[in-house]
């Protein structure tokens, strides 16, 4: 998969890749965009630390994987459904 604007690829970065078991890795999403999502699509993990439940996105690789680029923009635009993390107003 060549770069453009729905895949970018960095070789070139000390972390990468920063998951194993990827064959296409895209790094457009390097920071999850989606961290803050309480229900993301994604597969992330909590731990609490000092009373805050902390999210943790070590073993994630959904924004990474080219073929989710469209579901990441759908919930960028606000068309899934999903609180943010910590709202307690949702």
């Amino acid at each position: 998969m060549e770069n453009s604007y729905r895949f970018f690829e960095n070789r070139a970065c000390q972390y990468f890749p920063c998951h194993k078991g990827l064959t296409d890795f895209n790094c457009l999403f390097c920071y999850c965009p989606m961290y803050l999502r309480e229900n993301c699509p994604g597969n992330p993990s909590y731990i609490e630390k000092n009373g805050k439940k902390i999210k943790d996105c070590t073993n994630c690789t959904f924004p990474h994987r080219p073929e989710n680029y469209d579901k990441i923009m759908q919930v960028l635009k606000g068309q899934a459904n999903m609180p943010v993390f910590g709202d307690r107003s949702v």
